[in-house]
């Protein structure tokens, strides 16, 4: 069993940053592919980014390109996402989650540990 356990979320400005931080339970971090997804009210999950498993390969969703970044410290268990430039349709709850096939890229279904999530609010 992984246990995921997203902070640093919060209340920002528009065009200010946060960072995520997950970390995770269990010896084999190492070996697992991240991802970042996000979930806004009355709105379906969506990939933010992923990283695989040697961090040698992310993935961004399209809005997110140039503005954030996905990391891995195997060595904490810990994945990052640096979030800048921030606006207010970033607002979501987001939420870490572990691939055992060592990269999930943007497919919810290839994830198979979540963690509870994390609220991000961008005002205006």
């Amino acid at each position: 069993q992984v246990q995921l356990v997203e902070s640093g979320g919060g209340l920002v400005q528009a065009g200010g940053s946060l960072r995520l931080s997950c970390t995770a339970s269990g010896r084999t971090f190492s070996s697992y592919g991240m991802g970042w997804f996000r979930q806004a009210p009355g709105k379906e999950r969506d990939v933010v980014a992923a990283i695989s498993w040697s961090g040698g390969n992310t993935y961004l969703a399209g809005s997110e390109k140039g503005r954030f970044t996905i990391s891995k410290d195997n060595d904490k268990n810990t994945v990052y996402l640096q979030m800048n430039s921030l606006k207010p349709e970033d607002t979501a709850v987001y939420y870490c989650a572990a691939s055992l096939r060592g990269y999930g890229g943007a497919y919810t279904n290839w994830y198979d540990y979540w963690g509870q999530g994390t609220q991000v609010t961008v005002s205006s």
